[in-house]
């Protein structure tokens, strides 16, 4: 491998995944617009995610998940634009396809939940008329039928008394019944890829797990792949099957969960790990991972991390890491990822 967006999560290599992918990225790189230009957010991404399995875009706040998630969604303009990479989808890069073919795969194949459910719902439209809208426009359902349709889903993900809420707005739900009823609609037309972005920010966390539980649920039943973007480690290691790791707009590291979270193969991933309560006895200091990570257009060169990492070196200065095999399945940016390997 010779760059970051050659990688498959699944494969650890530049090759297609073969049957069953639902979503292949490679090489995706977004550029921002602003007023002193483009700056670059996203670099040469690369990562898989197979039907029926879970992968997690993981990493802290600022490192390019969302952006991810919104440029594979084609929800990027007027702030941002792809500029690089592909984004198959069902076979077909997506990125190649116009306006029109676009929209006619939201929902029926790709469908996103977002993060802020009470912004995400239209206020001034009932619940019921909004959960029914896509079966009106992919389906040409009458009003009724769509409307049967939007009670059976929210009967599914758990509302309580559906028929009678379907007449309801948006702020007279809570903020874990509106993250249902966001779900119940991106699932409504049983897409072939979910994107899920920060799908428990803000609730408390029985809900939290209620969420999760109901997203798992959905995946069995209709065998969908779900990309789940989080910062929580407890949710990937719970959820996930499969993690890219990402830090300053790329991924640093990928595989299965239970190999990356047992022996991790790039020290941003070790110190996410280390930073984990479980494990350090009551009342001790946690470690940390120092300092922050770069802003965008502002990225150094070589490794991005080596201001923070414990294992940077000369090199790290001046030649960019790639994303290279470390084992079946499995990937790192790191020139140094043997020593962790050895620990």
């Amino acid at each position: 491998m010779t760059g970051h967006g050659t990688s498959g999560t699944e494969t650890g290599t530049g090759t297609s995944t073969g049957s069953g992918t639902a979503l292949e990225v490679s090489g995706l790189t977004v550029e921002l617009r602003t007023p002193r230009g483009r700056t670059p957010v996203v670099r040469d991404v690369g990562f898989s995610v197979r039907s029926g399995q879970t992968l997690a875009l993981l990493g802290e706040s600022g490192c390019g998940k969302s952006m991810t998630a919104q440029a594979v969604a084609g929800l990027l303009d007027p702030v941002a634009e792809v500029v690089g990479g592909q984004v198959r989808l069902g076979g077909r890069d997506v990125l190649r396809l116009g306006r029109r073919e676009r929209r006619s795969l939201a929902g029926p194949q790709l469908a996103m939940v977002f993060q802020d459910a009470l912004t995400a719902l239209n206020p001034v439209y009932t619940v019921g008329s909004q959960l029914a809208e896509p079966f009106r426009i992919h389906e040409q359902a009458s009003r009724r039928v769509a409307r049967n349709k939007a009670v059976e889903l929210m009967e599914r993900v758990g509302i309580p008394e559906p028929g009678l809420r379907a007449k309801a707005y948006p702020h007279q739900f809570s903020g874990g019944m509106r993250q249902r009823l966001l779900i119940a609609m991106a699932v409504a037309l049983r897409p072939s890829v979910l994107l899920a972005d920060e799908p428990t920010t803000a609730l408390d966390v029985t809900v939290q797990a209620q969420i999760m539980e109901l997203l798992a649920q959905l995946r069995r039943e209709t065998r969908m792949a779900l990309v789940l973007i989080t910062h929580d480690l407890a949710v990937v290691g719970e959820q996930a099957d499969q993690v890219a790791v990402m830090y300053s707009g790329t991924v640093v590291e990928s595989g299965p969960v239970a190999e990356v979270f047992a022996a991790p193969r790039h020290p941003y991933t070790r110190g996410l790990l280390d930073s984990v309560p479980a494990g350090h006895p009551r009342g001790s200091t946690l470690p940390s991972i120092e300092g922050s990570p770069p802003r965008p257009g502002s990225v150094p060169t070589g490794c991005a991390f080596r201001a923070r990492c414990p294992l940077a070196r000369d090199r790290c200065a001046t030649d960019l890491p790639p994303l290279v095999a470390t084992g079946p399945g499995r990937a790192s940016a790191c020139h140094y990822w043997k020593e962790l390997a050895d620990v």
